[in-house]
């Protein structure tokens, strides 16, 4: 398991070939150095790497052909438990069909294995892209609950208007009825 250290990016990669995963690991931590990539060789060590490290992992990369549960398959039991984590299949035997499936099933991003070590830098870079856009998606989120609280919790009138001749009002929050008489829909527009 990989500790929770900020800054770090923690990447489980699923492969149920060995020297790959590894290869591909240590590929990776090089290309960025806030990588820290742990492996399994099948979709239920994964799980089970999931289910231990509650949360420690960043994104998640796995291949699509596995013995046991397909990649495809993988995604779909994490997607029930964690609904938001990055998921990268990362495979060799890309179609069309197996880009839509996996695309249909909630896939964060899809990308075919190559034959040259570049493969390597455009997983960091998808990698760092979908957890970026993930943290981006978590920030924002905790930012508007924190306004909505803060707004919930103000005495008078919060409002928002676009900077315009008459400064038409957009958004009207608060006790606008009760300070106005008008109601917050009225004073909109």
């Amino acid at each position: 398991m990989i500790d929770s250290v900020p800054g770090v990016i923690r990447v489980l990669h699923v492969d149920d070939e060995p020297d790959f995963a590894d290869l591909a690991a240590t590929f990776l931590e090089r290309e960025d150095e806030r990588f820290a990539v742990e492996t399994a060789t099948s979709a239920a060590e994964g799980r089970e790497q999931l289910t231990e490290g509650k949360g420690t992992f960043d994104c998640v990369v796995s291949d699509y052909d596995m013995p046991g549960k397909s990649g495809i398959e993988f995604l779909a039991a994490v997607r029930e438990e964690y609904p938001d984590l990055p998921f990268i299949l990362f495979t060799g035997k890309g179609s069309e069909e197996i880009a839509s499936e996996a695309i249909s099933a909630g896939v964060t991003d899809y990308l075919q294995k190559g034959t040259s070590s570049e493969q390597y830098e455009l997983l960091a870079n998808r990698i760092r892209n979908a957890v970026d856009a993930t943290e981006s998606r978590r920030m924002l989120t905790e930012r508007t609950r924190r306004l909505e609280t803060l707004i919930s919790n103000l005495p008078g009138v919060v409002y928002r208007c676009r900077n315009e001749r008459d400064w038409p009002m957009e958004t009207v929050e608060g006790e606008a009825e009760h300070l106005t008489g008008y109601a917050p829909e009225t004073l909109e527009g």
